[in-house]
């Protein structure tokens, strides 16, 4: 009778997916689903491996931690919306001010993403790409100063203007409830979204105006 040969130890690497082909991207999506019925806190790398029908280990393999792959998920999130900026002060301000608002809708709880789980980061290098990260709309805001615009705005800290928008874009989500509360039955509310966004760009472009 013929020996059977020994099973070859697997060595270090790509974890096997279970006969499937499943890259970085694949992962992304996966979270990025979760993340339209989960807490943040709710997506672990289990449940983003179940998701993807994976090892857990291929998670870890691609990004090294759930810290890391969060990141880069918001940051997925963010390049999908975001282009190039206008050369005009009052369509870039349109244009971060819809974009801040897109990128807040796009998971159920975003602000608690970034802040519970990214600005909050055990990691420090984590931290110092998130830190980065968030410095770039600061930065955007500053540019308008620098445009050219019918109606050029006036000196603002553009520190405390990306603050603000974060706030309104935020509980415009965070307080769906109250909203509907206030709003007749039926109301559409992805219009009615469009028609506040409008709103906060002409009242921010009113009260930055230079005068």
């Amino acid at each position: 009778m013929a020996k059977k040969k020994p099973a070859t130890k697997r060595g270090k690497g790509r974890p096997l997916a279970a006969g499937k082909t499943v890259g970085r991207e694949a992962l992304i999506d996966a979270t990025r689903q979760l993340l339209q019925t989960l807490t943040p806190a709710q997506v672990t790398v289990t449940a983003v491996a179940r998701q993807a029908q994976v090892d857990p280990a291929l998670v870890r393999y691609y990004f090294g931690s759930r810290e890391n792959l969060l990141l880069e998920v918001a940051q997925a999130i963010a390049r999908d919306i975001k282009g190039d900026l206008p050369a005009d002060a009052a369509v870039t301000l349109a244009d971060l001010v819809h974009g801040a608002f897109q990128f807040t809708r796009s998971a159920k709880h975003m602000q608690r993403l970034m802040i519970e789980e990214l600005d909050l980061a055990r990691s420090p290098a984590v931290r110092e790409k998130v830190r980065e990260w968030n410095q770039k709309p600061v930065l955007d805001y500053q540019r308008m100063l620098e445009q050219e615009s019918g109606a050029e705005p006036a000196e603002f800290d553009a520190l405390f203007l990306h603050l603000a928008v974060i706030g309104i874009s935020d509980f415009f989500v965070a307080g769906a409830p109250l909203i509907r509360l206030l709003v007749p039955p039926g109301t559409d509310m992805k219009a009615l979204s469009n028609a506040y966004e409008n709103f906060i760009v002409r009242l921010l472009m009113d009260g930055l105006r230079k005068r």
